[in-house]
């Protein structure tokens, strides 16, 4: 019988699916595990080959817990909401659900295909209303709720009004940005209106005007993980600063947490300290400048309050709110021009880029707190309004980007480090004496950072802080497809919807873009529209993607609960993630999001944890190999002019063809290329073939009324990507490439001697794009879901990325093909022994058990892979068909190749579905522990024979054996030796 993987795979995943083998219990004796990936969001693409590779690696450790006797929970489901499928709506007109509904599909049945062990009875998604009712539920408790500094925790928002109505706020201490005070009388003669303003200051949910991120084209605010070089990630669209009223998250209140945290849960220290370094802790202080004539003062916080003498001017953000306020009449139009230039820039730019120096002087001056000295304020686009306060007390001399400004617009830079040269470059180092800088001259670094924060606090010009990078997260979208708010509005004041009346369902609407007047695209939604609609409008904006992924892991706990987001019970049994693998592209947002809604939620004592995830791995991407052919350009010469002189007219027609337009494209084959551009010369054979080609278009390569005529070289060329699919081991397929496209179709070639078209080669991200995507669907057909699963861990190490290269699958294939016929005789019939196996099976058998067991427990998939192929080649060598030897080996090769495991199990007389939750082999030590020693006998230092022994031997027995044996005397010749060297176990060394 042959190994028929297409029928056997297509069995057992229907055999799976009918049964729920992988139904999770949610309550039981054995210890739990939860296995969980990052769930993906269902593209019209579909999975290309890198997508399943933390798939595989999760299933292969959630097979390997159930059969180490844990009740696993390994769930999965879909990230629905997003832009893509909103972008096609607005293409096209269709409901994004219905291009969701479509592409999950897809998705699913690509999964099932390679059969993992998801519990699918629980699946999400989070663009399903029963899902995001609770996400709507969850923004209603951080509406709901303020952060207590004192508890160092959430509280419920109406301990805080208790508070208000009996002291007002002077004893809150709080996470807020009000720094007004107010007395309970004045709290309680407040309106309604008035009070909840109060109380959006306090919220972990609330409303702001903050700087977003604005992108015009796709008429929504985007993250700064949405933004590469300056323009959207999706579409490549221009990104603008803007002010907007948008819903934020007081995620900041969590900074310090969410930094202690780190230290309690196992993930690598490179998303760690990418973790740390987003929330950007830093110690020092707060000061306030006051401005000439005008009563407002500029707050800066500063880290280095040591170098306070060292300003000489200071630099706010162009959206600062005192520009305008304190720029002179002089400076006007020269800011404003410059407001505009900034707000065409993202963020992340303006940080980024340290080479552009850009500044505007406000024609204002500050008055420094100690000195009274005048400074200079300007603006400049590498402050940002949104972090810290929006302003920087400029030290040149202690800064390199503030030297860099003070030179390019020539401002003075004053030394405040003794014996410190500053002429060339900024002094950065926190070691050293401060001078010319009054009460502090003469101190070193440390003990002056501390004598500023003590007088500037004397002073009352500020105060010792301690200050965070992160910022608030902005919570809305401009966009239809995504969560909407359970929010309603009575003129500008919020208000939530009653849990009565949850989900607020997306209503339909004309068209999915933005208004005429540029409302988000609800604000097209008829009254009629809403499911539930209250006061004078709904919430037009949706929540952002994060919202509904950040707590998605709690829901599979318990997917169908109508009354909770998730039971008490049954989160007090999961609790947190244990193993958690995806992508270090989330290693912020996603994460970061995540953890704050745990904390969060922990705080509230609906959970009993605040880390979602324990222990996490990284995935790397597989990368694609991309093919090239490369395109010949013609080039177009003036014969009017002398070819010798310097006056020779060429020019490149790939970028201008136009008068050429009936030209074939010519496409040279690599080596041919490789071979020019190494030796500068064109072989005869090439040189025929372009005059073939200029020959069989000379009507069409000159122009009689321009003088020109069009010459194809070699000099001139560009790569353009070719599907893979058109190219076996570099080469191409020429009639399908002609085929592929009309363009193509009448398309010269340049071949090789042997006459084929050597395709170029180069490692990129696999993307449509690239025509470098290989789908996991073709290779299941073609080799089995197994032999997938297997090679994609045979690549490399989980978390390193690696090119696609499929040279090597067919010997992973192979491999499964051998270990089939272990069970079979010539015949093709199931031929096992059921005598006690051989000791060299069992240490075949046991050796791979080590292996397999170290390698799994310290999350080591690829090289578990190899050890099962030696494992399948020395039991062939011993001609193993012994049925306890090949029990143990099913048993552990099942996480990795389940569909062959499970019908070999069968064939070995099992209950069909049992093999999950078998037990997994234990190593026995015995079994490798030899019973004789085969010592290598060195005599004056060469060795001379090998001499088998007992293990058990004494160096004394060993050394007894050795003299005696007949080349040991022989070389003795009667005498004794000087000395004899017994190394137990590995060699004798005999000294004559």
């Amino acid at each position: 019988m042959e190994y028929n993987f297409r029928e056997i795979e297509s069995n057992w995943r229907k055999f799976w699916a009918e049964n729920k083998t992988f139904a999770a219990k949610d309550f039981s004796d054995k210890p739990k595990f939860y296995a969980l990936d990052m769930f993906p969001y269902p593209s019209g693409a579909g999975l290309h080959v890198g997508h399943p590779l933390g798939y595989i690696a999760s299933d292969i450790y959630a097979r390997y817990k159930r059969l180490k006797g844990f009740n696993v929970l390994h769930p999965m489901g879909y990230d629905s909401f997003g832009l893509p499928a909103e972008q096609y709506a607005i293409q096209t007109g269709q409901h994004p659900s219905i291009t969701t509904k479509e592409n999950i599909a897809r998705y699913r049945d690509q999964m099932d295909k390679i059969g993992f062990s998801f519990d699918w009875d629980r699946e999400i998604r989070t663009s399903s209303p029963e899902y995001y009712k609770w996400t709507q539920w969850i923004f209603k408790q951080l509406f709901n709720a303020y952060y207590d500094n004192d508890t160092n925790k959430a509280e419920s928002i109406e301990k805080l009004v208790s508070v208000f109505e009996k002291d007002g706020n002077i004893a809150v201490n709080a996470c807020t940005d009000k720094e007004d005070v107010f007395t309970a009388v004045e709290w309680n003669n407040y309106s309604d209106v008035e009070k909840e303003k109060v109380l959006q200051e306090y919220r972990l949910a609330y409303l702001a005007d903050s700087w977003v991120n604005w992108c015009p084209a796709l008429g929504t605010v985007l993250a700064n993980d949405e933004i590469v070089n300056g323009v959207s990630e999706r579409g490549g669209h221009p990104v603008q600063q803007k002010l907007m009223r948008q819903w934020s998250m007081r995620i900041k209140a969590y900074a310090e947490r969410l930094l202690t945290g780190l230290e309690t849960i196992d993930w690598t220290d490179s998303i760690k300290d990418q973790q740390r370094n987003w929330i950007g802790k830093s110690v020092g202080a707060s000061v306030k400048f006051e401005i000439e004539n005008d009563e407002n003062k500029i707050e800066v916080f500063t880290t280095r309050p040591d170098t306070i003498f060292g300003v000489s001017f200071m630099v706010l953000a162009p959206e600062h709110p005192f520009v305008d306020k304190i720029t002179t009449s002089e400076y006007k139009e020269d800011v404003e021009r410059y407001k505009k230039e900034a707000a065409l820039k993202s963020e992340r730019d303006r940080q980024a880029d340290v080479k552009n120096i850009t500044g505007q002087f406000t024609g204002a001056y500050a008055i420094h707190p100690f000195s009274g000295e005048k400074i200079p304020v300007w603006i400049g686009d590498y402050v940002l309004a949104s972090y810290g306060t929006g302003a920087v007390m400029a030290v040149p001399c202690g800064d390199q980007r503030d030297w860099d400004f003070a030179k390019h617009f020539n401002i003075e830079i004053k030394n405040i480090f003794k014996d410190v040269d500053i002429s060339e470059k900024a002094y950065t180092e926190k070691e050293g004496v401060i001078t010319n800088s009054d009460f502090l001259n003469d101190l070193k670094i440390k003990k002056a950072m501390k004598l500023a924060i003590y007088e500037i606090q004397q002073r009352g010009i500020g105060q010792g802080e301690t200050n965070y990078r992160l910022r608030d997260a902005v919570f809305s979208r401009q966009r239809y497809w995504g969560e909407p708010f359970p929010v309603y509005y009575k003129g500008e004041t919020p208000y939530l919807v009653d849990d009565k009346d949850l989900p607020i369902t997306l209503p339909e609407v004309d068209k999915y873009l933005p208004t005429e007047d540029g409302e988000p695209p609800l604000a097209r939604a008829t009254k009629d529209a809403w499911n539930h609609f209250e006061g004078d409008r709904m919430e037009f904006n949706t929540m952002p993607g994060w919202a509904g992924s950040s707590w998605y892991f709690l829901r599979y706990m318990d997917p169908k609960n109508e009354n909770e987001f998730v039971s008490k019970e049954k989160v007090d049994y999961w609790k947190n993630v244990d193993l958690y693998i995806g992508g270090s592209e989330h290693a912020t947002g996603h994460l970061l999001y995540a953890r704050f809604w745990t904390k969060f939620l922990n705080d509230m004592g609906f959970i009993p944890f605040d880390e979602p995830f324990q222990k996490m791995i990284n995935q790397g991407m597989i990368l694609g190999r991309s093919r090239f052919v490369y395109e010949v350009s013609p080039i177009r010469i003036n014969p009017l002019f002398d070819n010798d002189s310097s006056e020779l007219e060429t020019f490149v027609l790939f970028y201008n063809r136009y008068d050429l337009t009936q030209l074939p494209k010519v496409y040279c084959s690599r080596k041919e290329l490789d071979n020019f551009k190494v030796t500068g010369e064109i072989s005869q054979r090439v040189l025929n073939k372009l005059n073939e080609i200029e020959e069989k278009y000379r009507d069409v390569i000159t122009n009689n009324s321009l003088n020109i005529i069009a010459k194809f070289d070699l000099t001139e060329y560009r790569p353009i990507h070719v599907d893979i699919s058109m190219v076996d081991n570099d080469i191409l397929d020429i009639e399908a490439f002609k085929n592929w496209r009309e363009e193509y179709k009448d398309a010269e070639f340049i071949l090789e001697d042997d006459g084929t078209f050597i395709c170029g080669h180069e490692v990129e991200k696999m993307s449509k794009s690239k025509f470098n995507v290989q789908t996991p669907d073709e290779l299941v057909d073609q080799f089995g879901a197994d032999t997938l699963r297997m090679y994609e861990m045979f690549l490399g190490p989980l978390e390193q990325s690696k090119p696609w290269d499929t040279k090597g699958i067919n010997g992973v294939h192979n491999f499964l093909r051998k270990l089939w016929r272990l069970f079979h005789d010539d015949q093709g019939n199931v031929s096992l022994d059921e005598k006690e196996p051989s000791k060299d099976a069992l240490k075949t058998l046991h050796k791979t058990i080590k292996k397999i067991t170290d390698d799994l427990e310290r999350y080591s998939f690829n090289t578990g892979v190899s050890a099962f192929m030696i494992c399948v080649n020395e039991l062939n060598d011993q001609k193993c068909n012994n049925k306890a030897i090949l029990e143990e080996l099913v048993i552990m090769l099942s996480p990795y190749a389940p569909h062959i495991s499970e019908e070999l199990w069968v064939k070995l007389g099992h209950v069909a579905g049992t093999l999950s939750y078998a037990t997994f082999p234990i190593f026995d030590e015995s079994h490798l522990i030899e019973a004789n020693i085969t010592y290598p006998v060195s005599i004056n230092g060469k060795m001379r024979f090998k001499i088998e022994l007992p293990t058990e031997m004494n160096p004394k027995e060993v050394e007894k054996e050795v003299l005696a044996h007949e080349v040991a005397l022989k070389w003795l010749d009667g005498k004794a030796p000087k000395k004899v060297i017994v190394v137990p176990g590995r060699i004798v060394n005999v000294v004559l």
